[in-house]
């Protein structure tokens, strides 16, 4: 007698053409390529969201190292200087305060120098 998966079956192949609603082609609609495409884009995505965070790290080191040049300072020994004068501010809040307040950020920097 020929056993069919039945409802668990048909649970998983619905689960995986949900995740790919709006690919294009068979894609979309055909189990197997269907799940190929999910499991690579989930792949890309896991890979991403920790390519995220070094991108933006940079993007913040870049903005802080050009509103410290304007300071008379290098990256280096701004965040060395705010280290040792125990200023605990990240490089989030750093970018944020060089691009929405210079006179704050060469405040800061006047600290990190001295």
């Amino acid at each position: 007698m020929r056993v069919k998966k039945g409802f668990k079956a048909r649970r998983r192949r619905n689960r995986i053409l949900k995740l790919a609603k709006g690919y294009r082609g068979r894609r979309k609609n055909c189990y197997k390529r269907a799940n190929q495409a999910v499991e690579r884009a989930l792949d890309y995505a896991s890979r991403d969201r920790a390519r995220k965070k070094r991108d933006f790290r940079s993007l913040w080191i870049v903005r802080i190292n050009a509103a410290a040049r304007l300071s008379g300072l290098s990256y280096s020994r701004l965040i060395t200087g705010l280290n040792k004068a125990q200023v605990a501010l990240d490089r989030k809040v750093l970018a944020d305060i060089a691009v929405a307040d210079p006179q704050g950020f060469a405040a800061i920097a006047k600290i990190a120098a001295a």
